[in-house]
């Protein structure tokens, strides 16, 4: 087994580094221009590994790293079993396996990455979490490193946080009306911005996306994020830290003596944040936040359950968004073909009572919509990108004194859908319709509907 020592952590392929920072890794442009030529999809990225098996360990991770970063993985997971070790990576939201290994190439690996990362190899008995850079033609990609004991070893899952994952509010896939919505919503002075909807289902996109289009010179905008995942120019960003009682309670406590015009809280996940986050947006500033709930109507009986007041409640939000996250038809090997009967019935039932403002293709018989194949550019998957499905409701005069009454997830979610609210499932229904995803896909992220 090759030696691993802090004088391993440089410049991938590069004799004479010129920094030697435990904590970065730096890609030079001709090894990044031969993976891109050489590696298209998993299968090459497959075979690449295989073939680089032999190298050292320091060319070895780079090598993973490289490929999983011109795949577009969002994750990295080595998972060691009783006889080899496994890697598999996230691309699309979808875990794809790559290749196994031996446990001797496994345990080379995990001790590099840790090292790297910053975490201690000796402690193998209890989870650790750690950090490092790569950085490649003039970008640098935070991952987030996470290891775990198993049953047979430590199982590592790397988070890659690349800066090309944040796009502009126009490219979150909203519809005309809720772009227009959000657009005039984001304007607005004071009030709270909720987005909500569970792990990995892009809310920090979402917000990253917002802050962007608010991004103005005379505006101070400050966030609190556990961690930072990805940094924006001329934001003021901090991250909690428990250890020193910085948490996101005192945190924004300690944000509102800076005199924000907009705030950023990654999570409202207790009382105390709740009740500052909700009482910063009544005192006039921009708040954005999220909360874990199911769908958008579940805000306010989350917020309820953190002992929020509905008479702050309903006087502080503004917008409450739900989202998830489909796969997009791979645009190379897709093709659009007429929906068989019972797919056009599900769809037509799907759509029943849809608002009027929201303008969908005639349902009739030869009604098509996209049917996935597969190819190289796909990784053989037929899906290509992902694109995100929303619902949203506006608290006007009606709605807040409705949230005074404390009412229900479902009378809340009817009085929404009557006030013109498209539920999620029915957006998806129309991206359908307009050809970026598949009815199965939808019904994979939503469930399927009665």
């Amino acid at each position: 087994m090759e030696q691993v020592s802090k004088k391993m952590v440089r410049q991938a392929h590069h004799p004479e580094p010129s920094r030697r920072i435990t904590g970065e890794i730096e890609i030079i442009p001709p090894a990044w221009k031969a993976i891109q030529k050489e590696i298209k999809n998993v299968p090459d990225f497959k075979k690449k590994v295989e073939n680089s098996l032999e190298k050292t360990v320091t060319e070895l991770v780079a090598l993973i790293l490289e490929g999983a970063i011109k795949l577009d993985a969002s994750d990295i997971h080595i998972e060691p079993e009783e006889t080899q070790a496994k890697m598999r990576t996230r691309i699309d939201g979808i875990l794809q396996d790559v290749l196994v290994f031996n446990l001797e190439t496994y345990q080379t690996v995990l001790s590099r990455i840790k090292l790297v990362s910053g975490i201690k190899l000796n402690i193998t008995d209890r989870p650790q979490d750690g950090r490092f850079s790569v950085f490649m033609e003039k970008t640098m990609i935070e991952l987030r490193v996470s290891t775990l004991p198993a049953e047979y070893g430590e199982s590592i899952v790397l988070r890659i946080l690349n800066p090309k994952s944040l796009i502009e509010m126009e490219a979150l896939g909203l519809r005309k009306d809720l772009l227009d919505v959000m657009t005039k919503e984001i304007k607005r002075p004071n009030g709270i911005l909720i987005v909500t909807g569970p792990t990995g289902c892009g809310k920090t996109t979402t917000l990253y996306a917002l802050l962007k289009k608010i991004q103005r010179p005379e505006l101070k905008i400050i966030t609190i994020e556990d961690p930072i995942e990805y940094h924006l120019k001329g934001i003021s960003q901090t991250q909690i830290n428990k250890a020193k009682g910085y948490d996101f309670a005192s945190g924004l406590k300690s944000i509102m003596r800076q005199d924000p015009d907009v705030v950023l809280v990654g999570e409202i996940r207790d009382t105390e944040t709740a009740k500052t986050a909700l009482q910063a947006a009544l005192t006039g500033h921009l708040v954005l936040s999220t909360v874990h709930t199911n769908d958008a109507a579940g805000t306010v009986a989350r917020l309820v359950t953190l002992e929020a007041k509905p008479s702050n409640i309903g006087p502080a939000l503004n917008i409450a968004i739900a989202q998830r996250l489909v796969r997009k038809v791979c645009q190379e090997c897709s093709e659009m073909k007429t929906a068989p009967a019972p797919i056009l019935k599900k769809i037509k039932s799907g759509l029943r009572g849809i608002s009027k403002s929201v303008k969908i293709p005639s349902l009739k018989a030869g009604l098509k919509i996209p049917q996935i194949k597969g190819c190289k550019n796909c990784n053989f998957t037929g899906y290509r990108g992902r694109v995100g499905l929303f619902e949203t409701f506006l608290v006007d005069d009606e709605m807040e004194k409705f949230i005074l009454k404390s009412p229900s997830i479902a009378e809340l979610r009817n009085l929404a859908v009557k006030k013109r609210m498209i539920p999620i499932y029915q957006d998806g229904l129309i991206k359908v319709l307009e050809g970026i995803t598949t009815i199965e896909e939808v019904e994979r992220v939503t469930g399927e509907q009665n």
